[in-house]
């Protein structure tokens, strides 16, 4: 066998040897196969055009007191001595405490409403009452509702709270005299009653209640 054929048989032998072992080593490919998908990296988080801030306003104080004022300030410090304390409750408290008080006063029913009043409210109204009494004066009223309400001014101090409460209410109200006449006011004649009262209580302690400490217009 001359040269050149020894040659090409043994480069032909080379050539099978190595397309076997690329076959080992890629694998067989049958029919159409789709081309490798790139892994597309993932998106990172949106950036946010805003931040959270942490410690904002107290919506229930700056509803009711202008915020930075003295008794914004004031209303701030009760909540940290008692974390309970609720502005727009203690509004909703007083509201029934006007009614239940002015109503009291203005018949006479000194007793039920005492354990709501501070000893000099409490002096105050029942020399009223007594004078009224001692005059064969009765009044007849009726509660129609509040008109407007209020806080006006907050203080604390020791402890101590005392909230300020603007009110004007409604009410039907005539006296009549021993005799059962009517000496002032009509009939279903609704008039205002225009009244700012300040409510005290110590707060941080069991007793809930809030007791009426002035009163002015």
């Amino acid at each position: 066998m001359n040269s050149p054929i020894l040659q090409l048989l043994v480069l032909a032998g080379i050539a099978i040897f190595l397309i076997l072992r690329l076959k080992n080593v890629l694998g067989t490919r049958e029919g159409f196969e789709k081309p490798p998908v790139q892994k597309v990296p993932e998106k990172s988080a949106p950036r946010r055009d805003f931040e959270v801030i942490e410690g904002g306003p107290d919506r229930d104080i700056t509803d009711h007191a202008t915020e930075g004022s003295a008794a914004a300030d004031a209303l701030a410090q009760m909540k940290r001595v008692e974390p309970s304390f609720n502005v727009s409750e203690f509004l909703g408290g007083a509201r029934g405490a006007y009614e239940m008080i002015l109503m009291g006063f203005e018949r006479g029913d000194m007793a039920d409403i005492k354990p709501f009043l501070s000893d000099d409210v409490y002096a105050s109204f029942a020399e009223v009452v007594e004078a009224r009494e001692a005059q064969g004066l009765k009044i007849e009223a009726d509660f129609i509702g509040i008109r407007e309400m209020a806080l006006v001014d907050a203080e604390f101090e020791n402890n101590v709270a005392e909230i300020s409460v603007k009110f004007v209410g409604e009410l039907t109200s005539v006296v009549r005299d021993s005799s059962g006449e009517i000496v002032e006011g009509k009939l279903n004649e609704i008039k205002r009653q225009k009244d700012v009262w300040t409510f005290a209580r110590k707060m941080g302690t069991d007793d809930p209640n809030w007791q009426l400490v002035a009163t002015g217009e």
